[in-house]
């Protein structure tokens, strides 16, 4: 426990000294370091982005040419050359008013989504799991072709679920698990690539 509290704090630090919003900003490193999952010049939506970390490391990966898109249900604030709207993702109407800002597709989508915990774990893995079908579902309409994707889930019954529907749009599907994560933690992530092209 003193270990897993030091790594927690560390990452932490590391966030703060380093201008990182969150300490997920190194989930986000590790796995783009493995995986190459975003590169220069890329157009990048992360979903679920408040409160910016992975949107402050999608824009340094992308680069000064990279176009980064974040929505949350929450406000974000403001970072520079990154474009942001409030927006509940399950709204029926979400994609057409991501479509409506943002009349691009994507080369890759992030969804570090959480819901508010509640400490009932059955519960609270469900609703993770649903969110992440809807981030899944987003993404297999404003992806482009040959697009990746990068999505956290809490790790239960039905994380068999987004792996199964992501098989099915992505060529590769394979999960990772950064150090950054508390390694108690249920959480891990799902790595899609090769976006197969758009789902009707």
């Amino acid at each position: 426990m003193k270990i897993e509290n030091a790594l927690r704090d560390q990452y932490r630090k590391l966030a703060k000294d380093q201008g990182y919003r969150s300490r997920s900003a190194y989930k986000l490193l590790e796995i783009n370091n493995k995986h190459n999952v975003i590169e220069p010049n890329d157009t990048i939506l992360d979903i679920g982005c408040a409160p910016g970390g992975w949107l402050q490391v999608a824009k340094k990966l992308s680069g000064p040419t990279g176009t980064v898109v974040g929505v949350d249900i929450n406000l974000t604030k403001t970072i520079t050359e990154v474009s942001t709207m409030q927006l509940d993702i399950e709204d029926p109407d979400a994609i057409e008013k991501i479509r409506k800002n943002f009349p691009f597709s994507f080369d890759v989508v992030l969804s570090d989504l959480s819901p508010k915990v509640s400490g009932i774990w059955h519960f609270d893995h469900e609703r993770q799991i649903s969110l992440t079908l809807v981030a899944l579902q987003i993404s297999s309409k404003l992806l482009k072709r040959g697009g990746n994707a990068i999505f956290k889930i809490f790790d239960g019954s039905y994380s068999g679920d987004v792996k199964q529907e992501a098989a099915k749009i992505f060529m590769k599907v394979t999960t990772s698990k950064p150090k950054a994560s508390r390694q108690k933690s249920s959480e891990f992530y799902v790595i899609c690539s090769e976006f197969k092209g758009k789902r009707e």
